[in-house]
């Protein structure tokens, strides 16, 4: 298949990435905002947790049709689309807390109506990577990504909590705003190519039907995607719980002091951002999955410490150690799924991905608050059923049980990435299944 005559190669994928990534710094301030008005409004994990769970929700009711649509619309206006309706969202926001009618099913709902237009907007931008960006330049393009977003991870919360106390939630979401229309504008300077529809597969019912299930049966046709698609779920499943307790944890366990959680989050974002800097400038080897499985490994030690530590001197240096690894692990699976899937199915392909890996996330994020509020934290106060055992462990104080869920969580971490090289089908993935370019199976 020839593309259509484009602008291509890493100037232009840095053109839009810088965009996405300055907007990504004011979306992640108002993020950071909002857990502490959350936290401070309710003292509980579930609500928390609700809020990504509701973002999650209506991602995966969707990802099927986006996908389809993906694969046939102009990526160039959904990414456009999709910053602009996360824009309106965030004005509705700003309008509720000024007229002070902001409630917890306000944030519920605006949270799923921008997770369903994020879904486009992901699902458009890495299906865009493989078109603009010459093919050994995958890892590296990978890997900015999660440059951009542990660079937001050290700029973000720093300013968010001190300007929380300055400028409020309000002066946030109009930061967040001004970030918005960057990143709309750096899009609207650039060409992104379209990869060509067959006539063929233009519209009947019966086809829209096949493309919305197209995606499972590529990749059920491939055991090693399939694996690497197993693999992964679990991972994100074992790290979404914790991922939910994370803020809780650090607010319980400090009186609420957002100075701390603040500096967490930038200790995480210096180690993500060293990560990326090294995929990037390094460019990675031939055998991608051993980045993967030694990232999920590394992930799962760096947190199992992190879990049993009571204090920023333990807390900050082993979340500098975790984020060092998402970098690796993250671009490298990025990576293998660009090289191995077809361009012209890559959305409707990407989407079966987003749909399996946030069924697993979302049910992670919805039973990790229970479980936390309702049985790990009152089975770990003084006289609780698990005190006894662990209390010397972990505590008895409040954000003892929430740390012994999220240290659960991150032995499941380490459990998957060994359990990785155990299955020969993602051990030697490169070697088992051919490039996109390479592969003439449809």
């Amino acid at each position: 298949m020839t593309l259509p005559t484009r602008q291509t190669g890493m100037r232009t994928f840095m053109t839009v990435w810088f965009g996405q990534a300055v907007s990504l710094i004011g979306s992640s301030m108002t993020d950071f905002a909002l857990t502490i008005w959350v936290w401070q409004l309710t003292g509980e994990a579930t609500p928390l947790a609700l809020l990504t769970f509701f973002t999650k929700l209506p991602q995966i009711l969707f990802a099927p049709i986006a996908g389809v649509i993906v694969d046939r619309a102009p990526r160039k206006l959904l990414i456009i689309l999709t910053d602009t309706v996360s824009a309106v969202m965030n004005i509705t926001v700003l309008l509720l807390y000024l007229t002070q009618h902001l409630q917890m099913w306000h944030l519920y709902l605006i949270m799923a109506i921008k997770g369903t237009f994020e879904q486009f907007q992901t699902l458009a931008f890495s299906a865009s990577i493989s078109v603009i960006v010459p093919k050994q330049h995958y890892n590296r393009a990978s890997s900015m990504g999660f440059l951009a977003g542990y660079g937001s991870n050290i700029v973000a919360p720093a300013l968010a909590s001190v300007l929380y106390l300055v400028i409020g939630i309000a002066g946030i979401l109009m930061i967040d705003l001004t970030t918005f229309a960057i990143a709309i504008i750096t899009v609207l300077l650039v060409q992104i190519p379209q990869p060509a529809i067959k006539s063929v597969e233009l519209q009947t019912s019966t086809n829209i039907r096949q493309e919305l299930s197209y995606g499972w049966h590529y990749i059920a046709a491939r055991p090693s995607l399939l694996a690497m698609l197993v693999l992964a779920s679990w991972f994100w499943f074992a790290h979404d719980i914790g991922a939910a307790l994370y803020s809780p944890l650090i607010l319980a366990r400090t009186g609420n002091d957002a100075q701390i959680l603040g500096s967490l989050a930038s200790a995480a974002g210096i180690g993500g951002v060293i990560g990326a800097l090294v995929v990037s400038s390094w460019g990675g080897n031939k055998r991608r999955i051993n980045g993967v499985l030694i990232g999920m490994i590394g992930a799962g030690l760096s947190k199992i410490a992190f879990g049993l530590g009571r204090s920023p001197l333990i807390w900050i240096p082993t979340q500098f150690c975790s984020s060092l690894n998402f970098p690796f692990l993250g671009s490298y699976h990025n990576a293998i799924w660009l090289a191995k899937v077809k361009t012209q199915v890559q959305g409707r392909v990407f989407a079966t991905r987003s749909v399996v890996e946030l069924v697993t996330s979302s049910v992670a994020f919805l039973i990790a608050g229970l479980l936390a509020d309702r049985i790990f934290e009152p089975a770990m106060l003084p006289n609780g059923s698990l005190s006894p055992f662990l209390g010397s462990i972990f505590g008895t104080d409040k954000g003892a049980g929430i740390a012994l869920l999220y240290f659960i969580s991150s032995l499941g971490l380490l459990i998957v990435g060994l359990s990785g090289y155990a299955v020969r089908n993602l051990r030697d993935l490169e070697m088992l299944l051919p490039d996109h370019d390479a592969d003439n199976s449809q």
